[in-house]
């Protein structure tokens, strides 16, 4: 299952209500009877662990599924209740209105005193080698990263604003610059015709006042 859930008491209040009860129910139990153990969500399944990975619990659509670290723990216990798988060393739940509560108590209490030992060995299992026992692959689970929704990208609307602006600044570079060709030849004549025609006018009324 594919779950966004941070915690255990996230993944849980998002299943099915018949699922929720079942796993709730083992999840109160592996904490009562194995004192010490840390809960935590990994790979979308409930991990417990003490000194290493010990559990991990799965809510499947018609099952659970609960992965025993300590393989010896399932092979003694195999002929007790049905569903179990040694290679895997895990126990499928396919009734979930009628959990054999009773013997998965011995397996959690058996696995707890089982890794007590191993601890005081230094033969403890690695994350790694559980999950190949367990044939749970990291790259399929991971939990997927949620996407924002109904946010403007902000490169679009300033690539909207940009066409604006360069035509400003290109029209404010034309009228700063002085203009180039025929028309520009042609402005600076017109101020000596002007000074000709204003020298030819005070001419003419200087000899008219001289004559009189």
């Amino acid at each position: 299952m594919n779950t966004t859930a941070t915690t255990v008491g996230t993944y849980l209040r998002d299943l099915p209500p018949d699922r929720r009860v079942a796993m709730a129910r083992v999840c109160s139990m592996i904490r009562r009877s194995a004192r010490g153990v840390r809960e935590s969500m990994r790979y979308g399944l409930a991990f417990y662990e003490l000194d290493g990975p010990l559990f991990a619990l799965e809510s499947g659509r018609r099952h659970m599924s609960l992965y025993v670290a300590e393989q010896e723990v399932v092979v003694k216990h195999k002929e007790s209740l049905p569903g179990v798988n040694v290679l895997r060393s895990f126990v499928k739940f396919s009734d979930l209105n009628r959990l054999p509560l009773d013997i998965v108590e011995k397996i959690v209490r058996d696995s707890v005193a089982a890794r007590r030992t191993r601890a005081t060995q230094g033969t403890l299992p690695t994350q790694a080698e559980l999950l190949k026992l367990w044939a749970i692959k990291e790259e399929a689970v991971q939990v997927p990263v949620p996407v924002a929704k109904g946010a403007a990208p902000a490169p679009k609307v300033a690539a909207k604003a940009a066409p604006a602006k360069v035509a400003k600044a290109v029209k404010a570079d034309k009228a700063s610059k002085p203009e180039k060709g025929p028309a520009a030849a042609a402005k600076p004549a017109v101020k000596p015709a002007v000074r000709a025609l204003a020298a030819n006018t005070g001419a003419r009324k200087a000899v008219a006042a001289a004559k009189r």
